[in-house]
């Protein structure tokens, strides 16, 4: 356990650095702002699993708004959360990967809510297009197909555990 008072700056190889930023880019391709991205990514990567948040703002070199900004919305998407320890008034952060199944379901479930959706468009459609009406049609017969396949999968999986 480390001491109360700990290091500021996270010391991290290049390997390291380059790998927060490349997971950085890939979280900002996916809508999640910059600073949440690199927050996520330090958090992922760091040796150290939980970090403070004045750890994570000298090593990130960010201002102090967008870290708090950051981890504030970082925690209600769930996507990490923070612990305290005795003697400590600091609150410590680390990524909330305990919470994968549950994400997962969520995102399968968000896709099949837009399927619905998308269901009721095509049945709405008139005929002058029939080449977008077919590539809709194809769109939600994937859905579909992929909610059958991530239920087996889901199962699968279930049973190696």
């Amino acid at each position: 356990m480390r001491s109360i008072k700990t290091r500021q700056i996270m010391e991290l190889n290049q390997t390291q650095r380059n790998l927060i930023e490349k997971l950085g880019v890939f979280h900002e391709k996916t809508g999640m702002p910059p600073t949440e991205s690199r927050v996520l990514s330090l958090l992922l990567v760091s040796d150290e699993i939980e970090l403070t948040f004045d750890e994570i703002r000298e090593t990130l070199q960010v201002s102090k708004s967008a870290i708090s900004n950051a981890l504030n919305t970082l925690m209600l998407t769930n996507k990490i959360e923070y612990i305290t320890k005795s003697g400590d008034r600091k609150r410590y952060f680390r990524s909330n990967l305990s919470n994968w199944k549950k994400n997962a379901a969520d995102g399968l479930h968000s896709l099949l809510s837009i399927n619905a959706l998308m269901k009721e468009v095509l049945a709405i459609r008139t005929d002058k297009t029939p080449e977008f009406n077919k590539d809709l049609g194809d769109v939600i017969a994937f859905i579909d197909f992929l909610q059958v396949e991530l239920l087996v999968i889901f199962n699968k999986w279930n049973q190696l555990k």
